[in-house]
């Protein structure tokens, strides 16, 4: 066992990476949490309260979570000195699993993402997002509860990987220089520059996600959303190296669109679909959408736009995995919203389902459902916090803890 610094380390058992790519969970795995910045703390406290519920709710005392404090943003740099510590990513490597709060990330300058950071550090190649409807959350659309799938965005590549010059800087004038020279590009000298890789590794170990995840769960399409009519060697070679893989080892359970003419035959359809007019259709006919693979800007945009056609970034849960290593951060995926922090106000439902996301890859599978349908009961119930006690008529508003408590009494 590694010795840490300012890290506590509780008494349970570790989770393994078993054969097959599958977890070998304990009954008292220790569970690494980062509570975040700004109204984290606040998230974190009524999100825990519901996780523990709901495993005694499911298990007894057969089973238990040891929850294990890292430390990253705010809270971490008063204690290290430092944003993120090398001792939360040794932390997060050995014990596997983490499911963290927002973290404070500055716009234009100033240190760069820390979520950025952990997924590359990580080498978590594959955001996962899935985009569902809860009955009686407001939206803005006339047939929210048409939207249900799971978004694989490429997460260490793209245009953040972080490969940027900034303009006026003298190596930016070199390399500006240098692609003049050798390629005759002509950039505007008082350009900053960004480089956007696009991997045939790093695509076809999402994209072999994407797929199992499909066969897994017995869907009908998974879709390659991409531009590669303009970007052609780095967006057009992603969906090659695409249907490239559904043809090398995925032949017997689906097939290229290309491949088909658009009819499986009972196999999974591979198709693909620019990303602009991927983003009108699936306002337009989002049923035609169940599993989505994308690189790493489409999908940022991506699954925050279908987040707010089933009800907003507050409620939309994310995970960041490496499917090959087991090593997987579930987090909130809205911002640290500082001017509510410590007022007990917002809605912890990202951080929650994120949780639902964590227990259903631990293999706990019980727990995941339990809070589902909780959730589920409490929205239907009018049992809100105050955004969307505003949007609803007749509800009543909870603070961030009633509202864990709530949906508690619903198991």
């Amino acid at each position: 066992m590694t010795t840490y610094q300012h890290l506590t380390v509780p008494e349970g058992d570790r989770i393994q990476m078993g054969g097959a790519g599958a977890l070998i969970t304990p009954d008292k795995p220790v569970l690494c949490f980062i509570e975040g910045d700004g109204t984290g703390p606040d998230i974190w406290r009524a999100s825990q309260y519901l996780f523990d519920a709901a495993v005694k709710h499911c298990y007894g005392s057969a089973r238990q979570i040891a929850w294990m404090e890292l430390y990253a943003g705010e809270k971490a740099n008063g204690l290290y000195g430092t944003y993120l510590p090398e001792e939360t990513l040794a932390a997060i490597e050995e014990y596997q699993v983490a499911i963290k709060g927002p973290l404070t990330t500055p716009v234009g300058g100033g240190f760069r993402s820390l979520n950025v950071t952990l997924r590359q550090q990580l080498d978590l190649f594959a955001c996962v997002r899935p985009v569902r409807h809860f009955e009686g959350v407001p939206s803005p659309v006339r047939e929210p509860d048409a939207v249900n799938m799971v978004i694989f965005r490429e997460n260490t590549e793209d245009v953040y990987a972080g490969l940027e010059l900034e303009a006026g800087k003298p190596e930016t004038a070199r390399l500006i220089e240098f692609c003049g020279r050798e390629f005759g590009w002509d950039i505007r000298p008082d350009s900053g520059i960004g480089i956007k890789p696009i991997s045939e590794t790093g695509s076809k170990r999402l994209i072999r996600a994407a797929l199992r995840h499909a066969v897994q769960h017995k869907c009908a399409s998974v879709t390659l959303v991409h531009k590669g009519n303009i970007m052609k060697y780095t967006e057009g070679a992603f969906r090659r190296w695409g249907y490239d893989l559904v043809r090398e080892e995925f032949s017997d359970v689906a097939v290229g669109w290309d491949d088909c003419g658009g009819n499986p035959g009972g196999k999974i359809l591979v198709k693909d679909a620019i990303a602009d007019i991927f983003l009108q259709q699936v306002l337009t006919r989002p049923r035609e959408f169940e599993v989505v693979a994308t690189m790493n800007l489409n999908g940022d945009y991506m699954s925050d736009a279908l987040a707010a056609q089933v009800g907003g970034i507050g409620i939309a849960p994310g995970a960041n995995i490496n499917y090959e290593t087991g090593t997987a951060i579930f987090e909130a995926t809205h911002g640290t919203a500082p001017k509510y922090a410590n007022l007990d106000k917002v809605n912890p439902s990202s951080v929650v389902l994120s949780g639902v996301m964590m227990f259903e890859y631990l293999g706990w599978q019980e727990v995941a459902d339990a809070i589902t349908t909780a959730l589920t009961r409490t929205f239907k119930q009018k049992k809100v916090t105050y955004d969307f006690a505003r949007l609803m008529q007749g509800a009543t508003e909870l603070k961030c803890s009633e509202f864990a408590k709530a949906v508690a009494e619903n198991f």
